[in-house]
C-alpha cells in the first residue's frame, strides 16, 4: 500500500517525512542511503532488507563492497567519451570529505576509514603510455560539474586543477614512491583522489545507521511488491536485474589482500594504478598491508578465484613493485560488480513506479559513487532537485528487459 508522504514545505520545497522507507540491499550503497535518509529526517522509519550478516558487525561479506579496493578515482578512471561517468565521479569525489567528517564519530576503534590521499597512475610500455596520455589529456579538459561551465575564452575547465591531475616526471614519481620499479613510460599524480578501507567503511556506516535508529530485516526480498513501505530504495547490486528488470549484469573481479612481514620493503604510500601489458592493475595501501586488484571476467555468477587470475595479478604487481614477493598472501577473494551497459548507475525515481527509487548498477565504482548516490536518493525523497551530474544516470534512459 502506498501512503502519500504529504505536501512540500512552501519555504524549503522539501516534503514532510515519509512514514517508512525500506532499503533493499545492505552493502555500502544501501547502508549509506539508509543513514542519510534517516539523518536528513526524510522518513519516520528506515528499514534495511539484507539477509547476509556474515561479516564483522553484521555487514554483508558476499557483496562487491566487501571485496573492493575502495579507490576514489574519477580522474584515474577517466576515458574519452564517458563524459557523464566522469562528471558523476567528480561530483561524488567532492562530497567525500563531508561524508568522512560526518562518519568520524561512528568509525570503530582501529584503522581509519581513509587509507590514502593520492593516486599515481602509470604506464609500463609505449602503447599503454599513449593511451594514458590521451585519457589524461581528455580528463584535464573536462568541466568540473561542481563548479560550473568552462570560463569563456580560457580554454580550461574551472575546478580541474593540478591538485586533481598533473603529469609527473620519473624523478618525481621516484621521490613520491621510492619502492616502485623504474618502469614508467608515463606517469600522472592525482592529489584529490586516494582510497578508503572498504571494510572499515562498511562497519562505520553500520554503526551510523544504528545511531540514527535504522533497523534491519534479515530475510531475502523475492519481490518488491512484498516490501511494505511508502518508498523502496533499490540498492541490491546484481540482484536488481531480477527485482526490477534493470539491465544490470555481474562482472567478476578478483582481489588479493597482502600482509606485510618483518623485513618487507615498505609498500607504496598512496594508491598506485598502472597499465601493465595492456592489463589494468591497482595497489592500494591498507593498515599493515596492501590490496592488489583487479581482474575482470564476464563469467556470470562466478565467485571462484582462479590460478590464472592470481598469477597475472602477482606478475603485474611485481613488475611495478618488486618488493611484493616478500609479503604474505593473506586472502584471495572475488566479487561481482553490478555493471550497466553504459557504465552509469541507475539513480533516482523509477519512471513507472512512484514508490521505487533506484540506487544500483554502480559497476566498479560503488564505493567511489556512494556520496552522490545517497545525496540523489535523499533529494528525491525530500522533493528537491538532485545533483545535476546524476541526471544522466536516471533510470528512464533504458528500456527494461
Amino acid at each position: 500500500m502506498t501512503v502519500d508522504p504529504g505536501p512540500a514545505d512552501p519555504r524549503t520545497g522539501a516534503r514532510s517525512a515519509a512514514r517508512r522507507v525500506s532499503v533493499v540491499g545492505g552493502s555500502v550503497i544501501g547502508l549509506a542511503c539508509a543513514w542519510e535518509v534517516a539523518r536528513a529526517g526524510a522518513a519516520d522509519e528506515v528499514v534495511v532488507h539484507e539477509p547476509d550478516d556474515s561479516g564483522p558487525g553484521g555487514v554483508p561479506a558476499s557483496a562487491a563492497a566487501w571485496v573492493a579496493g575502495g579507490m576514489l578515482a574519477p580522474f584515474s578512471e577517466a576515458w574519452p567519451g564517458e563524459e557523464a561517468v566522469f562528471a558523476l565521479g567528480v561530483d561524488s569525489l567532492r562530497r567525500w570529505p563531508g561524508m568522512l567528517r560526518a562518519l568520524e564519530p561512528h568509525v570503530p576503534p582501529g584503522p581509519p576509514v581513509r587509507t590514502a590521499a593520492r593516486t599515481h597512475m602509470l604506464a609500463v610500455d609505449e602503447a599503454d603510455a599513449r593511451d594514458l596520455d590521451m585519457a589524461m589529456d581528455w580528463a584535464a579538459r573536462q568541466p568540473d560539474p561542481t563548479v560550473g561551465a568552462t570560463r569563456s575564452g580560457s580554454g580550461s575547465a574551472p575546478g580541474i586543477t593540478a591538485a586533481d591531475l598533473r603529469r609527473v616526471t620519473r624523478r618525481e614519481l621516484r621521490e613520491a614512491e621510492p619502492s616502485l620499479a623504474r618502469v614508467a613510460r608515463a606517469a600522472y599524480r592525482m592529489d584529490s583522489e586516494g582510497a578508503v578501507d572498504n571494510r572499515v567503511l562498511l562497519a562505520a556506516l553500520t554503526r551510523a545507521c544504528v545511531a540514527e535508529g535504522v533497523t534491519w530485516v534479515r530475510s531475502a526480498v523475492s519481490s518488491l511488491d512484498h516490501v511494505d513501505a511508502d518508498h523502496v530504495v533499490l540498492a541490491a547490486g546484481t540482484g536488481s536485474a531480477a527485482l526490477a528488470g534493470l539491465p544490470v549484469r555481474p562482472v567478476k573481479g578478483e582481489v588479493l589482500r597482502l600482509r606485510a612481514r618483518p623485513g618487507c620493503e615498505d609498500p607504496p604510500r598512496g594508491v598506485v594504478r598502472a597499465f601493465v601489458r595492456g592489463r589494468p592493475l591497482y595497489l592500494v595501501p591498507r593498515e599493515g598491508g596492501l590490496v592488489v586488484g583487479a581482474t575482470q571476467y564476464e563469467h556470470g555468477d562466478d565467485r571462484q578465484v582462479t590460478v590464472a587470475g592470481v598469477r597475472d595479478l602477482l606478475a603485474d604487481a611485481e613488475t611495478v613493485f618488486p618488493g611484493i614477493g616478500e609479503f604474505e598472501l593473506a586472502e584471495t577473494i572475488a566479487g561481482l560488480r553490478p555493471m550497466s551497459p553504459d557504465n552509469l548507475p541507475f539513480l533516482g525515481p523509477d519512471p513507472t513506479d512512484p514508490r521505487l527509487v533506484h540506487a544500483t548498477g554502480h559497476g566498479r565504482n560503488g564505493i567511489a559513487l556512494t556520496p552522490v548516490t545517497a545525496a540523489t536518493v535523499v533529494a528525491h525523497l525530500q522533493g528537491r532537485p538532485g545533483p545535476p551530474a546524476a541526471l544522466a544516470a536516471s533510470p528512464d534512459r533504458v528500456r527494461r528487459g
